[in-house]
């Protein structure tokens, strides 16, 4: 069977007869801020407290975009006639966001919790050199991370506050068995 001439036309006539007749749903940004997931991609925040400097991020990062310095301190010994230990400081972290393609992989791969997403995203700038944000502005962007999402109500507790939660009763079993003023001198 033959397609009638001109069927094509009048189909896609049709389309835009019906999209014309739509409201439409521009939303007016910047005046309008758009509503994001809860998880959303924007830029990446840096917990510094929480870096080691073990260099993960920057040796995953598909693109080199993370830039890290440090040096070593030595920490004195804590108990007298100890060793004293050393211990990696911190000097800059940066992250090049003009190069950065947004995987998360570094995020993935730090043991330390130290990365996070924020949702964040008007972070343009007039020069591309302003771009690579050091870590006193990664540590700013740490204030707009959303908390982690609450677990499912049927999920079991994580190992860590089950094993937190099994001492913490049983201290607070042991205080409620010995009378006050009595303290066990095993």
């Amino acid at each position: 069977m033959a397609p009638i001439p001109g069927s094509g036309l009048a189909k896609g006539l049709a389309v835009t007869l019906r999209t014309m007749t739509k409201k439409t749903v521009t939303e007016q940004y910047p005046d309008t801020q758009p509503e994001l997931p809860p998880r959303t991609r924007g830029v990446i925040g840096l917990f510094e407290e929480n870096c080691t400097v073990c260099m993960l991020c920057a040796r995953e990062c598909p693109d080199w975009c993370i830039y890290i310095d440090s040096h070593k301190e030595t920490v004195p010994a804590a108990t007298p006639g100890g060793r004293d230990r050393s211990r990696n400081v911190l000097d800059r972290f940066a992250i090049d966001f003009a190069l950065c393609m947004y995987c998360g992989i570094c995020i993935e791969v730090c043991p330390f919790d130290a990365l996070f997403w924020s949702p964040e995203f008007e972070y343009a700038e007039t020069d591309i050199r302003d771009l690579t944000h050091e870590r006193d502005k990664l540590r700013e962007w740490m204030w707009t991370v959303p908390a982690p999402p609450a677990l499912d109500p049927g999920a079991e507790e994580p190992k860590e506050l089950a094993a937190a939660r099994k001492a913490a009763d049983k201290l607070a079993a042991q205080q409620q068995t010995d009378p006050p003023g009595q303290e066990d001198r095993t």
